[in-house]
């Protein structure tokens, strides 16, 4: 009797068991269906009301706040933590979308079919008869391409500058000015590369930065505002140009710069309430003090950790 109430209880079970597993099979294209509904379902009349009441204005800044969390998780070497970053992203294109599609403008299939046509068309050389024999020729050939879609769009009756005045065609256009400042500086000064305006070497970009130093400097003598922002803004976008030069993203290398700043920062106020005191009220020479002790343990820290990654390679 035991024996079959066992077996009773794992028959109860099992078809949870297949449900789980029939799950896990799904394909990719089956569980986007899935969650398209589900942000249909919330968007319904009796769905979510927060859900409701959005609009693609107040998603904006949704839209980059995952964005740059992706971008954390996948510095932070975690791939479950990275995983949902990317689902949160993927959530705000199916929310914008299902916006879209209420308002009877596109729908989430037409973004995806958008991008698919362009992956195609942009790749010549892989699903067409064009050749390339390296990434850079493959890259000329992916502006030249764009340039020609511009054209093709502006033809067709594309957006209007915001001035109303016929806007000419520019090895430039692309580039979008809701980008941060260094982003945007980054992929304006690699568009000029890619047609040879740009310097030899990174020699070039430090002349330059040593020059914008100096007129940054005498615009501060001058005591004149607007030229030193000016100036200032010439230096930053000369470190921009020395970032790609270098290979390093802008973006990243003064965010992690921040993340080290607020790091060593709270080591020091940590330091400082250990020796029984705030930190506001420390003195500026002890301030540095305890700024120099904060990187010193940061340095033997990291050191033990870089010597095992060199034993490990």
């Amino acid at each position: 009797m035991p024996t079959r109430k066992k077996h009773a209880k794992q028959a109860r079970k099992a078809p949870r068991k297949s449900k789980e597993a029939k799950s896990k099979q799904l394909t990719p294209g089956q569980w986007f269906e899935k969650l398209v509904a589900v942000q249909a379902r919330l968007r319904a009349p009796n769905g979510c009301p927060w859900d409701r009441e959005q609009t693609h204005l107040s998603l904006r800044t949704y839209l980059i706040e995952e964005a740059y969390e992706v971008v954390e998780a996948l510095d932070g070497g975690n791939d479950a933590k990275f995983a949902e970053e990317m689902g949160d992203l993927l959530l705000q294109i199916v929310f914008h979308s299902q916006i879209a599609r209420e308002e009877g403008r596109f729908t989430v299939a037409e973004v995806i079919r958008e991008i698919h046509d362009k992956m195609i068309r942009r790749h010549p050389h892989v699903f067409g008869e064009t050749h390339a024999k390296d990434s850079a020729e493959v890259l000329r050939n992916w502006e030249q391409i764009k340039a020609e879609e511009r054209r093709g769009s502006g033809s067709k009756g594309g957006a209007k500058p915001s001035d109303g005045l016929p806007k000419e065609a520019s090895l430039l256009d692309g580039v979008s000015r809701a980008l941060p400042a260094t982003l945007e500086g980054f992929q304006l000064t690699r568009k000029a590369s890619r047609i040879g305006f740009d310097w030899e070497n990174t020699g070039g970009v430090f002349e330059k930065m040593g020059e914008e130093t100096e007129e940054l400097k005498k615009a501060l003598k001058e005591e004149n505002h607007l030229k030193t922002e000016e100036e200032l803004g010439d230096l930053l976008f000369a470190a921009v140009n020395l970032s790609r030069f270098l290979k390093v993203d802008p973006e990243i290398a003064l965010k992690k710069a921040n993340a080290k700043f607020t790091r060593r920062f709270r080591a020091m106020e940590r330091l400082a309430r250990e020796s029984g005191r705030e930190f506001t009220d420390l003195p500026r020479e002890e301030m540095e003090t305890f700024w120099d002790a904060a990187k010193k343990s940061e340095a033997n820290t990291r050191l033990p950790q870089m010597i095992g990654a060199q034993r490990k390679g």
